[in-house]
């Protein structure tokens, strides 16, 4: 009598049945399918030995229930994607869940190339310059009135010309009279630096930073010989044509202040009366 070959779980006989092998032990299709077989997400069932095992991520469908879970249509050979554990074909997912084209307002897929700014997203053919409706690209560009122009467009149709060089400008202008300059073509007459943010005079319609202004028409004081400015209200003491600081009008000899007081003078000097008494 030859030795019998049972299933290794229930121990029926073997001979003339199906059954697998599974780390060497034989067993029967029914015992095999209730120790090791997946239960399928969707239906719940088995999924017998008999029917493709699809898994993801520790989970498992039959193939007929492997279905994206907006269209319905079958996700087996065919790409996807998942959403709080939803299961769907590209097309749904993005359509549901991808960036929508501010241009066009058709979905930008996955992979595609897109533009981004402040919040909004477009094709990179969408992504236009208003006016001579060419791709923008990485080029730089001036969004104005919700509509995005390039920078050669812009200037021609926005931007004011500097009264100076009569280029466009673009960022950083500054006005004076009534007229646009750019910061770097609004300087002192005199030194070139900019006046942009510092303070300035002007003579004969040029524009002089103080430094330059006052050497060349501002009085000398006739004690330090500096300039003597009088802007912003500065004070000074003035006198048969000669002019002084009002930190320099001192006597001579005793060098007391004289502003707001009696003086005389002998030449060039000028003297408080006690000191000028023996003249």
């Amino acid at each position: 009598m030859g030795e019998r070959y049972d299933c290794t779980h229930c121990k029926e006989s073997l001979y003339g049945q199906k059954y697998i092998l599974r780390e060497d032990k034989q067993h029967c299709i029914k015992c095999y399918e209730e120790l090791f077989s997946n239960n399928c997400e969707v239906c719940q069932k088995i999924i017998g030995c008999t029917s493709k095992d699809l898994s993801y991520k520790d989970r498992h469908w039959h193939s007929e229930c492997f279905l994206c879970i907006k269209c319905q249509r079958s996700l087996v050979d065919r790409p996807f994607a998942t959403k709080d554990e939803m299961l769907m074909c590209t097309e749904c997912y993005c359509n549901e869940y991808s960036a929508k084209c501010h241009a066009c307002l058709k979905t930008i897929m996955p992979g595609s190339k897109k533009m981004e700014h402040k919040g909004n997203n477009w094709h990179e053919n969408c992504f236009t310059c208003n006016r001579c409706q060419q791709p923008i690209g990485t080029r730089s560009f001036v969004l104005k009135d919700a509509n995005n122009y390039c920078l050669p467009c812009y200037e021609k149709q926005f931007a004011l010309q500097c009264v100076h060089c009569k280029k466009p400008i673009t960022t950083g202008g500054v006005n004076y009279r009534d007229q646009p300059w750019h910061k770097e073509c609004f300087v002192c007459i005199g030194c070139k630096q900019q006046l942009a943010g510092q303070r300035f005079t002007s003579r004969d319609d040029f524009a002089y930073c103080l430094d330059c202004f006052c050497n060349l028409f501002a009085k000398k004081c006739a004690y330090c010989t500096t300039p003597i400015s009088g802007l912003g209200g500065s004070k000074y003491i003035s006198f048969e044509h000669r002019q002084w600081h009002n930190d320099c009008f001192n006597c001579k000899k005793c060098s007391v202040s004289l502003v707001g007081r009696g003086f005389l003078t002998c030449k060039d000097d000028i003297l408080c009366p006690d000191c000028g008494k023996d003249i």
